[in-house]
């Protein structure tokens, strides 16, 4: 299965993402109110970095309070590390493992189409084994 089938519901208008001038504070703001883990970072609508609740602490940890003025653009994972909605799911969970990534933003002919994370990939799989095992279960009890 690819990345088309988790995202196949979701529209553009779904993404929360910030500009690279968005202030560290804002970008924190936005993370805690919506209860996520990392946005996607835009530079005249093109994916740039990716601005995660780590990036936060390590460079609070590193520059202080100061940090929470700057731009995102400053303290952000970049370059973005994208997908394309034909990416298989294990690809992606495979590059997750390896770089140790929990988001990837699906970008297909340059545009932002959607924004991942682990949790969207890890339930997807589970859902596929759930529903293998209720069909053998179902041809067990035919048999």
């Amino acid at each position: 299965m690819t990345i088309a089938r988790i995202i196949a519901n979701r529209g553009k208008s779904d993404i929360i993402a910030c500009d690279v001038a968005t202030s560290v504070s804002q970008a924190v703001t936005i993370l805690a109110t919506k209860r996520i883990g990392a946005l996607p970072v835009l530079r005249d609508g093109h994916v740039v970095g990716i601005v995660s609740e780590r990036d936060v602490i390590y460079n609070l940890a590193e520059k202080g309070a100061a940090c929470l003025d700057l731009p995102v653009e400053q303290i952000m994972t970049a370059p973005a590390v994208t997908v394309g909605p034909a990416t298989t799911i294990d690809d992606a969970l495979g590059m997750m493992t390896r770089r140790r990534f929990r988001h990837f933003p699906v970008v297909e002919n340059g545009a932002l189409v959607s924004f991942i994370s682990i949790g969207d990939l890890v339930k997807y799989k589970i859902d596929e084994v759930q529903h293998e095992a209720e069909a053998l279960r179902n041809y067990i009890q035919a048999g």
